[in-house]
This record gives C-alpha cells, sequence and structure tokens, in this order.
C-alpha cells in the first residue's frame, strides 16, 4: 500500500505541467488528435473518359468520387485533405473504373461508407440495387423506402435531394435513376454524362428526354 508521502508525490506530479501542458490538457490534444486521425480524409486521382475525377477515403473505405468541377463536388470532405494515391481502397476503384469504362460490369464493389442519416443510406442501398444496364425512378425508389419504413407513403422529391448529393458517383449508380415520365432530369455530373453513362451501359436512351429545364444536379423529381 502507497504511503501517504507517496500519495503526495504522485498527486504533485499529476497536477505539475509536463512540457508545458498538464495532464488533463495533454489527454485531451491527445483525443483531438486521435478524433482529428479519425476524421482524416486522403484523395487520389483518376482520368476518365468523361473527364478527371477525383477519389476520397476516410483510409479504408472509399467516402466520395466526383467528376471535378461537378456539383456538389467534394462536398462531404474538408480543405485539410491529403493526397494519397497508394491506399489499397484507391487501387480498387481504379481498377472498377477501368471495367467499367470498357463497358463491363465489374462484378464487385471497393469497400464504400456514405455519411448521413439513415434515410440517405437507405437510398443509397436501394441505388446500390439497381443492375448494371438497368434503370430505376425516383417515384419507384420512393415506394421502396416507405415499404421499408412502414409509411404508407414517401415523396419523391425527398428521394431526390438525396439522389442528387450522392457523394460517389458510378459505384453509387444515382445516374440509373430517372424521372417516372422517361425524362432523365438533373444529374449532379451533368445530363450529358448521364445519357453518355446509359448508353455504355447498353440502355436504349433513344425514348428518354431532355426537359427544358433539367439542370446538372436538381428540379423537380416525380
Amino acid at each position: 500500500m502507497a504511503t501517504t508521502a507517496e500519495v503526495r508525490r504522485c498527486t504533485r506530479i499529476r497536477s505539475e505541467p509536463m512540457r508545458g501542458r498538464t495532464v488533463l490538457e495533454r489527454d485531451s490534444m491527445s483525443t483531438t488528435r486521435n478524433t482529428r486521425k479519425e476524421s482524416m480524409h486522403y484523395l487520389s486521382h483518376y482520368e476518365s473518359p468523361l473527364g478527371a475525377m477525383t477519389m476520397a477515403s476516410d483510409s479504408e473505405h472509399l467516402t466520395g468520387l466526383w467528376f471535378d468541377g461537378q456539383k456538389y463536388d467534394r462536398s462531404t470532405i474538408s480543405d485539410e485533405a491529403v493526397v494519397q494515391p497508394l491506399l489499397p481502397v484507391f487501387t480498387q476503384t481504379a481498377r472498377w473504373l477501368d471495367a467499367y469504362f470498357e463497358g463491363t460490369d465489374t462484378g464487385f464493389t471497393p469497400p464504400i461508407r456514405v455519411e448521413g442519416s439513415d434515410f440517405k443510406k437507405m437510398v443509397t442501398a436501394i441505388m446500390l440495387s439497381i443492375p448494371f444496364g438497368a434503370t430505376s425512378t425516383y417515384a419507384r425508389i420512393a415506394t421502396e423506402v416507405a415499404r421499408r419504413t412502414g409509411r404508407r407513403h414517401m415523396s419523391a422529391q425527398a428521394v431526390g435531394g438525396a439522389v442528387g448529393h450522392n457523394p460517389i458517383a458510378l459505384i453509387v449508380p444515382c445516374h440509373r435513376v430517372l424521372a417516372s415520365d422517361g425524362s432523365l432530369r438533373g444529374y449532379a455530373g451533368g445530363v450529358d454524362r448521364k445519357e453518355w453513362l446509359l448508353k455504355r451501359e447498353g440502355v436504349n436512351v433513344s425514348g428518354l428526354s431532355t426537359p427544358p429545364d433539367a439542370d446538372d444536379g436538381g428540379g423537380r423529381r416525380e
């Protein structure tokens, strides 16, 4: 058992500043550094037939994939993200993109992580279930969300917002989501890219219209 003198000595040591910081401050700084490390994002780049793309990762999962300059480009990462092209997840994603732009179903999905609400994650999961070369609609996804959540109705416009803000292009195939009338509507990467991607997957786009009010990432969803 420690003597009273030893206890006092230990108490003094714990309360003394250590290199200019108290133990409490140092513990707090360590926690902050660990939190910052956990939230750190890394970047890499990919040259696609449709223009340069940026990949983002938390070091293990793909957390973002955008066409450079698109609407909501890099919306989920901070300016502190650093370029680290040698991460395994970036290698896997580049291999996925190579196969995809060759016009083939890749047969695998790189590890991804989508941050946000349960609703956003559910919409993401439903988009991931849309097969290569197939399409769905905002209304159909809304119906599925309602079914999964036990609701009588879900707004297609709310679904459109989640689809439009999808941070992982192509792999989470928001380009396969159309309006109920068959029109392309908006796409954060640009409606021209959306049409190109669907053609590349073998979708017959001859009957798909591009309404005058279609933009590159928003607008009405039906």
